[in-house]
């Protein structure tokens, strides 16, 4: 997929906000500095796209993003660490959930797993969410190009163990480097396939 443009939509708050489309929708997830907003930058080519930010939480809205008028990115804020009240990340909670749960044409989230660390319990306490209400993802592993070479497929197969330990099979993957863009054609593709269905 070539992405000849893209547009901001708007951010919105609540699920019943969102654009009024049948277009699909394809959410952008992760823990709080995970490098979401960086993956997102790669995968359209666009500098500037999503704000980057070494504050986690700098993402507080449904951002939506309309790609080639055919389909909506939607970058979700993070979940996880943030410097927040609890208040505030319980809305924020309630926003994102609702969100997944009851948007009808939201076809995959994409759910961003940090590639230099071990797998987070908070990672599979959303990941479990997902599968428990039966909304469709796939896993990206983020920041690959900070692993050293000889030890990538290591760190990776060494994650898949850990998610196995929760779930009999693994859904699609891709691993991913905004440095070095690699997986973003892969991710694309992806996207296009499932539109083309």
């Amino acid at each position: 997929m070539i992405i000849r443009e893209i547009e901001f939509i708007g951010s919105f708050e609540h699920e019943n906000q969102c654009p009024k489309s049948d277009l699909p929708e394809y959410a952008f997830i992760g823990r709080s500095n995970v490098g979401k907003s960086s993956l997102i930058n790669s995968i359209t080519n666009r500098k500037e796209l999503a704000r980057i930010s070494s504050t986690p939480g700098k993402t507080q809205t449904l951002n939506y993003f309309l790609v080639n008028q055919e389909w909506y990115l939607v970058d979700l804020p993070g979940y996880g660490y943030a410097k927040i009240s609890k208040s505030k990340r319980k809305k924020w909670k309630q926003m994102i959930e609702r969100y997944l749960l009851f948007r009808p044409n939201l076809y995959c989230v994409f759910s961003l797993i940090d590639s230099r660390l071990d797998l987070q319990k908070i990672d599979i306490d959303f990941l479990n969410w997902l599968g428990d209400s039966k909304v469709p993802f796939v896993i990206a592993y983020t920041k690959i190009d900070k692993v050293k070479k000889t030890l990538r497929d290591a760190q990776i197969k060494k994650i898949q163990n850990q998610l196995l330990e929760y779930w009999e099979s693994l859904p699609q993957q891709f691993i991913t480097s905004a440095e070095t863009n690699a997986g973003g054609d892969e991710i694309l593709s992806f996207i296009e396939e499932i539109n083309n269905k």
